[in-house]
């Protein structure tokens, strides 16, 4: 009797195998998109577009869920769910340029979807306030800010994000004059060193930094607390890091409650995505806003399913440096970097585009070390 010896193959270097069983290695590289599957969520099809959508997958030999009565157009929108390999998604986008009712819209996206992700970089976080959860009163002078910042570039930082404004949970508001007595004397050193990304929830803040040398403006608010913001940052064209929250900080950490937190807030920030659009904003990056009005139960949901977001078209930034969900609150700060970077090699791993941490040096590190891991 044959003795049949099955493996499944998770996460491997799939040209590599082909190679290993003896597949004709001329064809390798076209092949590979035939062994990498993806499961899409499409959401609010018409009847007509979702019939369009599945009987194109079937025609490449993939398939696509639809609500059951699609079929007899009972509905007026349905959500799907095409699962396909890279390569019959191709397939299938080529065929949807011929379709009508916007499909060859629909099928620009899938394309998008197959491209590869950009490397991971790193936002070092320069507290300037008093009262931060984790650093405060640390750097809020400006020698002190000054050194962190140096040694922060030293040890790899991408982009420097910088707060004079807690916004930790039960945390108040600072004034906008008070956050620009601290800010603007570290931005004028820092702006020929790094690019300077500046945590602030006030447009007024915003304007200042950025005719101070900013180059990134990043709200917490996702443009909720200043109406004003989204046009400071049309006006300038600088690029707005749009984070999730629910609530702001004085309540957002009041039982905090959603059906699906991934699919709440994917949809939540795609129609700030949409609005900062329709301002003429592009120069975007999303943040899910781990513990912005989140349980701790939710903070791990997004860390698990980090990658969905990166379907929302736009680079995605992951925060979870030294927050609460590590359970650890009087830990020292060295012992919650530990687990901070444990948590991030699965952001990382996921292809997110940004961590923003408190220790640069070992999130440059861990890296680094994981590239030996990319394919």
């Amino acid at each position: 009797m044959h003795d049949f010896i099955l493996r499944e193959l998770k996460n491997t270097d799939i040209e590599k195998e082909l190679n290993r069983i003896g597949f004709d290695k001329s064809y390798t590289h076209k092949a590979v998109d035939k062994f990498e599957y993806k499961n899409i969520k499409i959401y609010s099809l018409t009847p007509a577009q979702a019939n369009i959508l599945k009987q194109t997958a079937i025609s490449v030999g993939a398939d696509c869920a639809t609500h059951r009565e699609v079929i007899t157009g009972k509905i007026e929108f349905s959500d799907c769910i095409l699962t396909a390999s890279v390569s019959q998604i191709k397939k299938i986008a080529e065929k949807l340029k011929f379709q009508p009712f916007g499909l060859k819209e629909l099928g620009e996206k899938l394309i998008t979807s197959t491209e590869l992700p950009r490397k991971c970089k790193i936002a070092g976080i320069l507290n300037l306030t008093d009262n931060s959860f984790s650093d405060g009163g640390m750097y809020n002078d400006f020698e002190k800010a000054k050194n962190h910042l140096l040694e922060m570039i030293k040890d790899g930082a991408d982009i420097i994000d910088i707060g004079a404004e807690s916004t930790k949970p039960y945390s108040s508001p600072v004034s906008d004059s008070e956050q620009l007595k601290k800010l603007l004397p570290i931005i004028d050193f820092a702006k020929d060193r790094i690019p300077v990304s500046i945590d602030t929830r006030s447009s007024i803040v915003a304007e200042e930094c950025i005719k101070a040398g900013a180059n990134i403006i990043n709200d917490v608010s996702g443009f909720d607390y200043d109406e004003n913001m989204v046009n400071i940052i049309a006006k300038y064209n600088v690029p707005i890091i749009i984070q999730h929250s629910k609530g702001t900080p004085e309540n957002m950490q009041i039982s905090p409650h959603y059906e699906d937190v991934v699919e709440e807030i994917y949809l939540n920030l795609r129609k700030k995505i949409n609005f900062a659009r329709s301002k003429g904003i592009e120069k975007i990056i999303t943040d899910p806003g781990i513990g912005f009005g989140k349980s701790r139960k939710d903070n791990f949901e997004i860390i698990k399913r980090c990658f969905e977001f990166k379907h929302l078209g736009y680079p995605v930034m992951l925060g979870i440096s030294r927050k609460s969900l590590l359970d650890m609150s009087e830990a020292s700060n060295e012992i919650k970097d530990i687990y901070t970077t444990a948590l991030n090699t699965i952001a990382i791993e996921n292809k997110i585009d940004y961590i923003r941490v408190h220790n640069v040096k070992m999130h440059k590190k861990l890296i680094d070390l994981l590239e030996n891991f990319e394919k």
